[in-house]
């Protein structure tokens, strides 16, 4: 079972750059699929972008052209890259990771991190 724990999040006004990092460790990282999801306050948590674990790619049409998702199994980690953020980003960000399906349905996803707060002010 794999323990997962999101960092780089903070504060950005619109426009700029963020570089969000997941780590996992208790499990063989690189036979996950990795997610990367977003949930602002009142709503419900939404898928931004994922990466299999050989590494094919899909993004949220919200996100897409401005967000890059990478992995490094060597260093048990995934990577959202994101640019020209818009106040509409302002989320916790979570990653999660499954076992057997790549989706970018959160029910699909078994594990999941403690998220990390992103704020994009205006």
């Amino acid at each position: 079972q794999v323990q997962l724990v999101e960092s780089g999040g903070g504060l950005v006004q619109a426009g700029g750059s963020l570089s969000l990092s997941c780590e996992g460790s208790g499990g063989t990282f690189s036979v996950y699929h990795m997610g990367w999801f977003r949930q602002a306050p009142g709503k419900e948590r939404e898928f931004v972008a994922a990466i299999s674990r050989i590494s094919n790619t899909e993004y949220a049409d919200s996100v897409k052209g401005r967000s890059t998702i990478s992995r490094d199994n060597n260093k048990n980690t995934v990577f959202l890259q994101m640019n020209s953020l818009k106040p509409a980003g302002t989320a916790v960000y979570y990653c999660a990771a499954a076992d057997d399906t790549w989706s970018a349905s959160p029910s699909q996803y078994h594990y999941w991190g403690q998220g990390t707060q992103v704020t994009v002010s205006s």
